[in-house]
């Protein structure tokens, strides 16, 4: 790393008094003096050319589209990440809108899903999405390519990129004093030896995007939260298989493939990842990754494993996210949807949210900033998202408990009120042209079309009915065998 951030502590604090030089690649700074320390309470403005200096721990997409947004709009920012080549088991889907919406490249996208195929335990398939339109489709990315992008845009629009593993950092012992933080330096080193070179980085906000076992976290005393353990795995398979998943994704669920989760097939450039995940039953991740297998055996016959892959996967949000200038976001802050399992786009949304409301409120890196308008971001998001999450949550208690309610899941998706196109209405106006699917358009847009009411209290008594159908089955349904 260079630049002047890069001395050691002792020389980093300074004064509004001293003279101004420029750092490598950063904007002008102070000239230190040894002992002499800034202090600036929330709303106080910085010296010239002193900007607010930002931490951003983790480089996925909750960082890497944090520091790309406050480097973008002028605050000097610090984005750390250990492993520039990180392959996360993800499923790598990302909503449609995701791709304009963060200015995503197409060609960052392997795959454009247009069928989507539901498969219930006795192997009975819907197709979800037949009314999407020839534009319209679901991303199905790599994650080590999706990351790095986003991070190379980072460090474009300004932002100092730091290979390197964050250890730790000292909080402040009073108001307006800075963060230290300590990590090992890999700049220049490769494999999985990498020792790397102890520095510390002093700034005055430390974000943490650093995954479901975030140290940021763990520093300011943010509580534990349930986690998934996914699995997956990546395999190539015959070229007519692989026509088949061409633009197809499968999920698949059951007891068999998971306790409490999903399990999937989902197509990538040249291969696809197969994988599963589970809260309850973390020991028995591989008996369920078999479990997958064996469903899926006659459309994956053939083929090659060239990646196993395994994380953790948040479960609801950690019980705190903010502690004075610190905060959490994406997988950190346990953005991850019940259910569906979504995390990619939650987690790049809270990060730019996050860096919105830094810069809003330190007026473009010159002001610092405090707890309060920290706690702002996450009255925004809570008030925006926290009904998607609480609804997901209800459908995974639901449905996801039994394999009589898994068929009655299915069984509902196959519905003509959740599958049949819905008509969208503009100021009172009907308009049978524009037709939608309710379910793929809360996907692929993040929005919500509304619904007849008395639809939905058809709907309601048609779930009613399944669930104690399947439930009262004397004699489960026979597995049917996939084509």
């Amino acid at each position: 790393m260079s630049g002047v951030m890069a001395m050691p502590v002792a020389t980093l604090r300074a004064t509004a008094t001293t003279p101004v030089v420029a750092g490598i690649g950063h904007v002008a700074q102070p000239v230190p003096e040894r002992g002499a320390k800034l202090v600036l309470c929330a709303g106080a403005s910085f010296p010239e050319g002193r900007k607010l200096r930002v931490a951003v721990v983790g480089g996925g997409p909750a960082g890497a589209s944090c520091a790309d947004q406050l480097a973008k709009d002028g605050v000097e920012t610090f984005l750390i990440e250990r492993k520039m080549d990180n392959c996360k088991p993800c499923g790598g889907a990302i909503p449609l809108c995701m791709i304009d919406e963060f200015d995503l490249p197409k060609d960052i996208v392997d795959r454009q899903v247009r069928k989507m195929t539901m498969i219930s335990p006795t192997n009975k398939e819907v197709q979800i999405g037949q009314t999407l339109k020839d534009d319209e489709f679901i991303g199905m990315v790599r994650r080590e390519v999706l990351d790095d992008f986003l991070r190379q845009r980072a460090k474009k629009n300004g932002a100092t990129l730091i290979n390197g593993l964050f250890i730790g950092m000292s909080l402040p012992q009073n108001k307006g004093d800075s963060y230290l933080l300590t990590y090992n330096d890999y700049e220049g080193q490769e494999g999985n030896a990498r020792k790397g070179e102890t520095k510390t980085l002093e700034v005055d906000v430390v974000i943490g995007a650093d995954g479901a076992n975030s140290r940021v976290a763990k520093d300011i005393e943010a509580g534990d939260y349930e986690y998934a353990i996914a699995f997956q795995e990546r395999m190539t398979i015959p070229d007519d298989k692989m026509e088949y998943y061409k633009d197809r994704a499968e999920m698949y669920v059951g007891e068999d493939v998971s306790p409490d989760f999903y399990a999937w097939v989902f197509p990538k450039c040249d291969h696809v990842a197969v994988g599963t995940g589970t809260v309850v039953d973390k020991k028995g991740i591989k008996l369920y990754q078999q479990g997958i297998r064996d469903r899926a055996a006659p459309r994956i016959e053939g083929g090659k494993i060239i990646r196993v892959e395994a994380h953790p996967i948040p479960e609801h949000p950690r019980p705190w996210r903010v502690k004075d200038r610190s905060i959490l976001v994406g997988d950190a802050a346990g953005y991850v949807t019940k259910c569906s399992g979504e995390g990619i786009y939650f987690a790049a949304k809270s990060g730019r949210m996050c860096a919105e409301t830094i810069v809003k409120n330190s007026q473009q890196g010159a002001r610092m900033i405090d707890e309060a308008d920290l706690m702002e971001h996450l009255r925004e998001w809570d008030g925006k998202y926290g009904p998607t999450y609480l609804v997901l949550d209800l459908l995974q208690k639901v449905f996801y408990t039994s394999d009589a309610a898994r068929e009655s899941f299915v069984e509902l998706c196959e519905e003509e009120y959740v599958q049949k196109a819905q008509i969208r209405r503009r100021n009172g106006v009907s308009e049978q042209g524009d037709v939608r699917n309710v379910t793929f358009d809360s996907y692929l847009y993040k929005t919500v079309q509304g619904n007849d009411p008395v639809g939905d209290l058809k709907l309601g008594w048609k779930t009613l009915s399944s669930l104690y159908k399947f439930n009262n089955q004397k004699t489960p349904d026979p597995m049917r065998t996939l084509a």
